[in-house]
C-alpha cells in the first residue's frame, strides 16, 4: 500500500467514525474520496483549484468545532495559501491537519510548478506546528490518527519515495546504530540512503518521522557517547533544521554538515525523482562520500 493510499483509507475510516472530522480537498485526490463524499457530503468539501479559499474554509470548520484535513500535493497546500495559512489558521488560534503528498520532487515530471523543497521551511516561520515527515506507509497510520484525534495544527508530509521498511514513529530520535567517529541524523525517506551511504562506518544513526517539535535531548544523548560532528539529512531545503541542531548543542563544541535539497542551484530539468535527488547529492554514493569527507 502506498503513502497515499495510507491516508485515504485512514481518512475514510475517521470520516465515518468521528463525526468532527471534516476533509477539504482542491481536486487533487477527490476521486479517491467519491464514496466518503457520498456518504458524508457535508464533510467532504471539493473547492476545486482554489487552495486560498481552502484554508480559508478549514480555519472556519476549525473555528466552529471540527477536526479539518486538508489535502493537496505541497506546493499548492504550503507555498500558494501560506498567507492564508497564517491569517487563517495561525493568527486565528484554528487548529487542522495538512496532509500534501509529493514532497520535494515526486512530481518531477510535473515542472518546478509541482515541486515544494521549501514547504517545512515555510511553516518554521510560523509558530505551533507539529510537522511528521514519515518515511514508509505503516509509519503514516499511526501519525495520522495521533493528528486527527489531538487538537493542534499538524503538518503530515507524504512522499512516495520510501524506506524499505517501516521505523518507529515516537516524538524523538530512534538510535538505529550506535558508532563513535560521529552522529548521522536521517529524516523521514532519507533513512534508507543514509543507511546504505554509512555502511562499514563507525557512526551513530538517528532517525525520525517527526521533526517538529525537534527532539534536543535525544540529540545530546547521542553526541554524549560519540563524537560531536552531526550530519543532518533531510529531505527538503538543506540546513532547514540546522538551527535547531545549533540550539541543541549550543552549549556543545561541535561541527554540522547540513544536507538537503540544494540552495545554490535552481533545477531546470524535468527528469525523474531519482535524477533529482543525485542533482542535490542525496543518493547513497553521493552521500557517502560528502558524509566521509566531512568526517575525515
Amino acid at each position: 500500500m502506498t503513502v497515499r493510499e495510507t491516508f485515504v483509507n485512514t481518512t475514510t475510516a475517521a470520516l465515518d467514525s468521528d463525526p468532527r472530522i471534516a476533509l477539504v480537498l482542491a481536486d487533487v485526490s477527490a476521486d479517491r474520496f467519491t464514496a466518503a463524499a457520498r456518504r458524508h457530503p457535508d464533510r467532504v468539501i471539493n473547492v476545486g483549484i482554489r487552495e486560498q479559499a481552502m484554508i480559508g474554509i478549514a480555519g472556519g470548520l476549525a473555528l466552529s468545532g471540527m477536526r479539518p484535513v486538508v489535502h493537496t500535493i505541497a506546493p499548492f497546500l504550503v507555498e500558494r495559501p501560506f498567507e492564508q495559512i497564517k491569517i487563517s489558521l495561525d493568527h486565528q488560534d484554528a487548529a487542522a491537519v495538512l496532509v500534501s503528498n509529493g514532497a520535494s520532487y515526486d512530481y518531477s515530471q510535473a515542472g518546478r510548478t509541482h515541486m515544494s523543497p521549501g514547504d517545512v521551511a515555510l511553516l518554521d516561520a510560523l509558530p505551533g506546528w507539529t510537522v511528521h515527515v514519515p518515511g514508509h506507509p505503516a509509519e503514516v497510520e499511526a501519525l495520522l490518527r495521533t493528528a486527527l484525534a489531538g487538537e493542534g495544527r499538524v503538518y503530515l508530509r507524504l512522499s512516495e519515495q520510501t524506506n524499505p521498511r517501516p521505523e518507529a514513529v515516537g516524538p524523538g530520535w530512534s538510535v538505529l546504530r550506535r558508532g563513535e567517529r560521529g552522529v548521522v541524523l536521517a529524516v523521514g525517506p532519507m533513512l534508507g540512503p543514509v543507511l546504505q551511504a554509512t555502511s562499514g562506518l563507525p557512526v551513530t544513526v538517528l532517525y525520525t518521522a517527526t521533526v517538529r517539535p525537534f527532539d534536543s535531548a535525544g540529540l545530546n544523548r547521542a553526541v554524549e557517547q560519540a563524537a560531536p560532528d552531526v550530519v543532518l539529512v533531510e529531505p527538503y531545503l538543506s540546513g532547514t533544521s540546522a538551527h535547531l541542531v545549533a540550539e541543541a548543542l549550543a552549549t556543545t563544541p561541535h561541527r554540522v554538515l547540513p544536507l538537503g535539497v540544494r540552495r545554490d542551484v535552481e533545477l531546470r530539468a524535468y527528469g525523474t525523482p531519482e535524477e533529482h535527488a543525485a542533482a542535490h547529492g542525496l543518493d547513497p554514493a553521493a552521500l557517502a562520500a560528502r558524509i566521509r569527507a566531512f568526517l575525515g
